[in-house]
């Protein structure tokens, strides 16, 4: 159990739960081929059955961490920052964006969009969950909308979501890796004949690292 003053601290963004931070390349979407350090923040209700961080999942395993550490940690390896999870929006996001600004950081989000938008940041992107869908204002705000695709009818669902971003958003669409044998064959045709979205694959698996 956490002292309440530690809760209370969580609960302003102060400290957060760290689930891991590491430093490696971007695997998905725009910037994939990009050095990048990623913090890793614990806590996600959404709940995709086919998540594979779900040890992720509950807050409570992974240690309040201040903010003050690990902005320290991730700007001791790069600029460029990816903070995800999880679903980092669980959490007031205010206080760490701003003082990764504070040190000239590039700050990206992976979020499902599912909770209000917190943080100043310089590239969103959105990976809405059919089960629990994207608050409305964050939409136009993304840069870039990443869909998963573990089977046919989540490429009808690809287009509901890219019919409410805005014009200059970027539009993904990414195999669920068990089941990219299958699925990317339907994507790369889909993407053929629809030549507005683009094929984002997990590359960082195929190098085998983090």
């Amino acid at each position: 159990m956490i002292s309440e003053e530690t809760k209370e601290l969580v609960d302003r963004g102060i400290m957060l739960p760290l689930m891991e931070e590491f430093y490696t390349i971007q695997g998905e979407g725009y910037h994939k081929g990009t050095a990048a350090y990623f913090i890793r923040i614990g806590g996600c209700d959404v709940g995709c059955h086919w998540c594979d961080v779900k040890e992720s999942w509950d807050a409570e395993v992974h240690p309040p961490t201040h903010i003050g550490q690990i902005v320290e940690n991730a700007t001791k390896y790069s600029k460029t920052i990816v903070i995800t999870g999880g679903e980092p929006l669980t959490w007031d996001m205010t206080e760490l964006t701003g003082s990764l600004k504070k040190q000239g950081c590039d700050i990206h989000i992976e979020t499902s969009g599912a909770y209000d938008l917190t943080g100043t940041w310089d590239w969103i992107c959105l990976s809405p969950k059919k089960i629990k869908l994207p608050k409305p204002e964050i939409y136009p705000q993304a840069h870039e909308l990443k869909v998963i695709v573990f089977n046919k009818h989540d490429l009808k669902f690809a287009e509901e979501q890219a019919a409410k971003v805005s014009e200059d958003c970027i539009l993904y669409l990414q195999p669920e890796w068990s089941n990219r044998e299958k699925m990317i064959p339907l994507i790369v045709d889909y993407v053929m004949k629809n030549p507005k979205w683009k094929v984002s694959l997990q590359t960082h698996k195929y190098l085998n690292i983090p």
